[in-house]
């Protein structure tokens, strides 16, 4: 009931966050991206599946866990599938980060994922306005906090936005919208 596939260019997915500094709970929308979304779909077509619930269910998690109750097997029915807690998600990451990544991050935990998001939107010529609307904040200061490169410059990024828009503006042949 979180993914849909029809949002946006490849699709979008509802994230539950735990919110900043006692804030509650915020639920934000995030964007697919093309190697994303077929690898999510080789996910939900081959693997998904398997589990022992009704993946077609909208409330079925869409990462159960292959974990179920003692008391639950015994009973030798069908059940919902239980989600990975976020726990075990975040030990993943962390236990993926150290096996896979040989640079100045070896450690990969979700928010991380999340400065990612932001450095790589900004650095290929989103606006700052656009980022901070992608991840939710408040204000653009929590955007740049987040932004942990060098060629996160305001300067460029101003230059780069402005050769886009005389881009459009020589093929709208002056036309403004």
């Amino acid at each position: 009931g979180d993914l849909h596939w029809e949002s946006g260019q490849w699709g979008r997915f509802l994230v539950h966050g735990k919110g900043a500094r006692g804030s509650g709970p915020r639920h934000r929308e995030a964007y697919l991206f093309e190697e994303g979304r077929a690898l999510l779909w080789w996910y939900i077509e081959e693997v998904r599946a398997e589990f022992c619930d009704d993946p077609d269910n909208p409330d079925a998690p869409l990462f159960p866990s292959e974990r179920i109750p003692q008391a639950v097997v015994a009973l030798n029915v069908t059940t919902p599938a239980i989600a990975v807690t976020p726990s075990t998600f975040r030990r993943a990451l962390k236990d993926a980060g150290h096996r896979f990544l040989a640079g100045p991050v070896t450690e990969l935990h979700p928010h991380l994922l999340r400065h990612a998001c932001a450095t790589h939107n900004y650095e290929r010529g989103m606006s700052l306005w656009e980022v901070q609307k992608l991840l939710g904040h408040d204000r653009p200061t929590t955007t740049v906090s987040y932004l942990a490169t060098v060629h996160a410059d305001p300067e460029t990024a101003s230059l780069a936005a402005a050769g886009r828009a005389v881009q459009r503006l020589v093929m709208d042949k002056g036309n403004l919208r």
